[in-house]
């Protein structure tokens, strides 16, 4: 049964492995909102799918991501942690939705435009609609609240005119969702290059710390992180490569940038950067000794998955439901 707390949707991609940067930027905030809110969190494995992914490979990421999930603190009974792709309603309402979406609105799509440039040999049509499928995610399960970055502005205001068009012909179907604005995840970017944010498609591997590096790994790219000539840790616009490893540390241990900065007053850059080495260890070794655990436990997370799916589709469903009436749809005889 729903409870009387506001709804929250959001989900990650199952494609490629997750940064440092994504953990600390949303994951690990996500993990106290299942006590303001109902929270669903969803594997996105069919938004994926714009990209040719390689069949094994793909499924296996896409279960390694729910478990990281759990990993990571989300709990599976507070919280409906499920599959996009095991809830048919996401890819029947995307197409009933696309009806309801001009042309001209996902032509401005700036995603759309940066994806089919790194991606030009595969300009399809998924890729062109992706924004429909995405209103479908959020609308489905009539979320009040949506976290977003700034790249994912523009997908939520394209899912508030789709649902507001809908709405107005049909009555109130549709909750019109709100961006969220919690407390506000640190802004991790690349080790190589500060002026883009860590990202799990980044060509230069040594650009990002992924969650299930190892030790000597971590230690290895902090140390080739880009600084200055200068030797001072100080946060300043002009020591971009200094102030994001700051800030890695600082979201690490808890830190405010001030304590930090005081911290590593005098220190040298080859210390400095040792200690955020050590302080991003100390956060993911915890997290991924976790993940290989729950990893044997195949039951337990089946057992998770059949739960949470069955959980999303009640909810997807009624929704779905209430749209194919107000449409005119014939109903299935029981």
């Amino acid at each position: 049964m729903m409870n009387d707390k506001k709804i929250l949707y959001s989900g990650m991609q199952a494609t490629g492995n997750l940064t440092l940067g994504n953990y600390l930027g949303a994951l690990k905030n996500w993990v106290s909102l299942n006590e303001e809110y109902e929270c669903f969190w969803g594997v996105m494995d069919l938004h994926s799918l714009t990209v040719r992914q390689v069949p094994a490979e793909f499924r296996k990421r896409a279960r390694n991501l729910l478990v990281l999930y759990i990993a990571a603190g989300l709990d599976p009974k507070k919280n409906c942690i499920y599959f996009q792709s095991h809830v048919s309603a996401h890819a029947e309402l995307s197409w009933l939705l696309s009806c309801f979406t001009y042309m001209g609105e996902l032509n401005r799509m700036t995603q759309f435009k940066d994806k089919a440039a790194k991606h030009a040999d595969n300009i399809n049509a998924g890729l062109f609609t992706y924004p429909v499928l995405m209103a479908a995610d959020i609308l489905l399960y009539q979320a009040d609240y949506v976290p977003i970055g700034k790249d994912q502005k523009q997908h939520l205001e394209i899912t508030r005119d789709i649902a507001e068009r809908f709405n107005s012909i049909y009555g109130d179907v549709f909750k019109i969702p709100e961006p969220y604005f919690g407390k506000s995840g640190a802004k991790i970017m690349s080790l190589q290059d500060p002026s883009k944010k860590m990202s799990k498609s980044d060509e230069n591997v040594n650009g990002s710390i992924y969650l299930m590096d190892d030790p000597d790994t971590i230690v290895r790219k902090c140390k080739r992180a880009v600084t200055d000539s200068d030797s001072e840790v100080r946060y300043s616009e002009d020591k971009p490569g200094v102030s994001n490893l700051l800030e890695i540390y600082s979201a690490c241990t808890g830190k405010s940038i001030a304590e930090s900065e005081k911290e590593f007053a005098g220190v040298g850059y080859g210390d400095f950067k040792m200690g955020v080495a050590e302080a991003v260890i100390s956060v993911l070794k915890p997290l991924q000794d976790e993940y290989e655990r729950l990893l044997k436990e195949k039951e337990y997370i089946d057992s998770l998955i059949k739960e949470n799916d069955e959980k999303a589709s009640y909810f997807a469903n009624k929704t779905l439901r209430k749209v194919k009436k107000k449409l005119g749809l014939t109903e299935m005889p029981r």
